[in-house]
């Protein structure tokens, strides 16, 4: 921002300079200003030097792309997969992981919308088996679930019990069995349940608008968002092999190396389920900030987190160029990480996907997202 801000200063100073040589009666011309980089070239240089970085540690593919008030930069640089080697192509597919829950949270607040439901409603009313199957401490809203306030138990852990990582993956699930493995943990009750991120929620979600609409949660997110988008690469992962285009993701399990890339356990996943590619996830926030998928007012509900970063299916950052806030959603996962972030007028916006390095798998994650975050923010902030 300051070099943004100076620019009319030394402007001025260099008009004042020919001005005072011209009475003086010298006939040289004051040199040029050097010209500026573009907002959009500051925002791509910082994104290049961040791909760099991670291809130099080994991640097998970088997709990024940024747009600043119509204009489009992007970059794709690595392989598909480490087996075949192809080139990647700027609209290949990643896994998104937890970027997933701002799609879905959309649909949910379709629904409430239409009167199907109200966020205060609990759990309860629109899933009658929840109670039976979680044994919740207390009641228990949709909007809690949305916002991950619930304190309910993640799915994961016991998940990751069930065999070896292979295995698991391997493994599809469905929703209700899921929450039956998050359900053998217990459900500690809290005085003042804040933030406590949980898959779970967003399970249960799915099941709701599976149960109200009366489809799939994969054809649902068609209907309600990527066919009214034209988001033609982005779709719920199945039971099945892998799409050509998919960029593949590794983590490293006693010493061997293991493709993670379409695991049949995030099948139909309303947590985690979706692959995306960086164009469509742009395409996707611009949309829903302007309110084009669910009402403004609705949009604004999403943005207003109860606390620091985290609203309903979507996170919030510090945009210190309008002195407001970019939001989207950040995110790692096995062999992989995704970070979209959308200015709150959706006219400056990075999204980038990445397989990180191969590593060995943590319950932890990867740690991307928070370095997702640190990069495209600070980067987005460079192009006021």
């Amino acid at each position: 921002m300051a070099r943004t801000r100076a620019l009319p200063f030394r402007t001025a100073a260099a008009a004042t300079v020919a001005v005072l040589v011209a009475a003086l009666g010298g006939c040289t011309a004051a040199p040029e200003p050097p010209e500026q980089p573009s907002s959009l070239a500051r925002l791509a240089a910082a994104l290049e030097e961040f791909g760099n970085e991670m291809l130099d540690d080994g991640a097998p593919a970088v997709l990024m792309q940024a747009k600043v008030r119509g204009a489009e930069w992007s970059r794709a640089s690595g392989v598909r997969s480490l087996e075949g080697g192809e080139p990647l192509e700027i609209d290949d597919p990643v896994p998104i992981g937890r970027v997933t829950e701002s799609f879905v949270a959309v649909s949910v607040l379709k629904l409430a919308v239409e009167g199907r439901l109200s966020l205060d409603d609990p759990v309860s009313q629109h899933l009658p088996d929840f109670e039976s199957i979680m044994h919740p401490p207390g009641p228990v809203t949709i909007r809690r679930l949305l916002q991950h306030e619930s304190g309910m138990p993640d799915y994961l852990i016991p998940l990751l019990q069930q065999g070896s990582l292979g295995e698991v993956l391997a493994t599809g699930r469905s929703h209700r069995e899921l929450l039956a493995l998050a359900a053998t943990q217990k459900w500690e009750p809290r005085l003042a349940q804040g933030y406590e991120y949980s898959g779970s929620n967003y399970v249960a979600l799915g099941m709701i608008v599976e149960r109200l609409r009366g489809l799939p949660i994969s054809d649902v997110l068609r209907s309600d968002v990527t066919e009214p988008l034209g988001l033609t690469s982005t779709r719920m992962t199945e039971r099945g092999p892998a799409p050509p285009s998919l960029v593949h993701g590794y983590v490293t399990t006693s010493g061997e190396r293991l493709d993670v890339s379409y695991p049949a356990v995030r099948a139909g996943d309303p947590a985690a389920g979706l692959v995306s590619t960086v164009g469509d996830l742009n395409t996707f926030y611009a949309a829903l900030l302007e309110g084009r998928l669910i009402p403004r007012a609705m949009v604004t509900d999403m943005q207003t987190p109860p606390y620091a970063r985290y609203g309903m299916g979507i996170q919030r950052w510090n945009d210190t160029c309008t002195n407001n806030f970019y939001y989207g959603r950040a995110a790692d996962t096995a062999g992989y990480g995704t970070i979209s972030m959308s200015s709150a007028d959706g006219t400056r916006q990075a999204s980038v996907s990445l397989a990180s390095p191969p590593q060995p798998f943590s319950l932890k994650g990867n740690g991307l997202a928070d370095d997702l975050v640190d990069v495209v923010e600070e980067a987005l902030n460079s192009s006021c």
